[in-house]
């Protein structure tokens, strides 16, 4: 019987067994170029950019603070409705030494014939009630109770600016009390003090606690 030697692999076993590990091989190096191009551009992320966290806790804001970017600063408005305005009158004028005389005359207030200065204006409408509102957002610094006056209500605003509002009843605010621009405060009344200027408001200005004339923030 003869003997069979075994046959050498073919030409074509042999280019199969290459691609068996060539493309493997292949697959594994484009894979960790892959992740070592991750991994490079994550380091450099890291130490460009910096840990917003970490920067918040080392510049903390103070307790309270409230930063609105978008917040418009007011203008003092009309101390009542504007759709008003065409029945205001001007009672008594702010007293200015520098005005003419029939506007110092004016600002003159009379009682118990004795002459004072107007710190501020008595307004009108009509000779009748009307509802007083906030000049401006601020804080109700002070409520004078005093039906001899009129009452009166003292607004403290930004910028060091009061505004106060006499010869009022059916006051609708309280001190400490936040209140808006617009919002109803009471209603304009007689007093006893001024008597001849019948039912109105007395309105004041303050600048850093000093009296100013009114018309330098309203036009009327």
């Amino acid at each position: 019987m003869r003997e069979e030697k075994p046959k050498a692999p073919s030409q074509k076993n042999k280019s199969r067994q290459r691609k068996n590990w060539f493309w493997p091989v292949m697959y594994s190096s484009m894979a960790i170029v892959f992740v070592g191009m991750i991994w490079g551009y994550n380091a450099l992320i890291n130490v460009d950019t910096p840990d917003v966290k970490d920067t918040a806790m080392d510049n903390p804001k103070p307790d309270g603070l409230v930063v609105e970017t978008n917040a418009q600063k007011e203008n003092i408005k009309y101390p009542f409705s504007e759709a008003l305005l065409d029945d205001v009158e001007i009672l008594q004028e702010f007293y200015d030494p520098d005005a003419s005389a029939e506007m110092r005359e004016k600002a003159l207030l009379v009682f118990n014939q004795t002459y004072t200065t107007n710190e501020g204006v008595s307004i009108s409408i009509d000779g009748e009630p009307f509802e007083v509102v906030a000049s401006m957002s601020g804080v109700i610094e002070e409520i004078i109770l005093d039906p001899f006056i009129g009452n009166e209500i003292v607004i403290a605003h930004n910028d060091g600016l009061k505004t106060v509002y006499a010869s009022l009843t059916g006051v609708l605010v309280k001190p400490g009390e936040e209140v808006l621009q617009g919002q109803a405060l009471g209603t304009a009344t007689e007093n006893e003090w001024n008597p001849t200027a019948g039912i109105h408001l007395h309105y004041k200005v303050l600048l850093n606690d000093k009296i100013v004339n009114p018309h330098l923030y309203l036009g009327f």
